[in-house]
């Protein structure tokens, strides 16, 4: 046992009913106390959780990483390209004071994305130089997490992907780029120039003191620079002590399936993947009338 656990089982804590709570969430509940102040134990986790937050959001992505494992998705994503891309954010100092750069992309990143589409365009007869066109693009960015995407960010597109290929309706899916200190609005620019119908930008979400490492989706249909977020659905907490992946696929899938249906995303596009959940066949009743 370490002083610690010894420290807590000395009589001198007070323990919290509500703690038993704790099986089902990483919320801080039911903690205890000593005298008047917080049990040591608490306070330590506490502060360990906010060190893992904040070194969360300086945590350089391996974006080299990323590449070769999504490389080795080619069984389910047959003659996928990869793209690495950067915004004009140069480092994370400005990324963090400069949340304008982030939103948009490098001179370099736009003209590799410019020559990559001039380099696969159809110069038959009937379509000369016409730039391919793709129904999906998904773009990783690292965001203000990027532990939460170096995780969870291949797994969530390998899900995803088994999805995808089994569709009736097919999806061409533009080359998957991984972009560095990067924001959510930087996949309107990058869906814009590789002309898809629908862009799912994979981010790091602000870190918080019981999740360091959650990864955000956002959809948005019929992307381009100068949207905001009303043109987007949001898919949050994707991590296996969250949202798990098969969860998260399945949620955006059908977001995709019904943004493809509908032309249109944001606002106007509900989520209604848990409309059969029994909570929602409770029958309403008016409490001040007696039965």
């Amino acid at each position: 046992m370490s002083d610690i656990d010894a420290h807590e089982d000395n009589g001198k804590v007070v323990n919290n009913p509500w703690r038993r709570l704790r099986e089902f969430t990483d919320a801080r509940i039911g903690l205890g106390r000593a005298g008047v102040s917080l049990p040591t134990k608490e306070m330590l986790a506490f502060q360990l959780s906010h060190a893992q937050a904040r070194d969360a959001v300086h945590f350089p992505l391996d974006a080299e990483a990323i590449f070769r494992d999504i490389k080795s998705l080619i069984g389910l994503i047959p003659n996928q390209k990869t793209l690495r891309l950067h915004s004009q954010a140069i480092d994370r100092v400005t990324y963090l004071q400069r949340p304008d750069q982030g939103r948009a992309l490098s001179n370099e990143s736009r003209q590799k994305l410019i020559q990559y589409m001039a380099n696969n365009s159809d110069n038959s007869a009937t379509a000369p130089h016409a730039e391919p066109e793709y129904d999906l693009a998904i773009v990783v960015v690292d965001g203000l997490s990027s532990l939460a995407v170096q995780k969870n960010a291949v797994p969530f597109i390998e899900q995803l992907s088994e999805l995808l290929v089994a569709e009736d309706q097919p999806w061409s899916l533009a080359p998957i780029t991984i972009v560095e200190q990067g924001r959510v609005a930087i996949g309107d620019d990058i869906g814009e120039l590789l002309n898809a119908r629908a862009v799912l930008v994979l981010i790091g979400e602000r870190p918080g003191l019981s999740s360091p490492d959650s990864l955000g989706l956002y959809l948005t249909w019929n992307p381009k620079s100068g949207l905001n977020d009303a043109s987007r659905n949001c898919i949050s907490n994707i991590r296996p002590a969250g949202l798990v992946y098969p969860e998260a696929a399945r949620r955006a899938l059908y977001l995709l399936r019904e943004a493809r249906r509908l032309k249109l995303s944001g606002v106007n596009l509900k989520d209604r993947t848990q409309d059969d959940v029994i909570e929602h066949h409770v029958e309403q009743k008016n409490f001040l009338l007696s039965e």
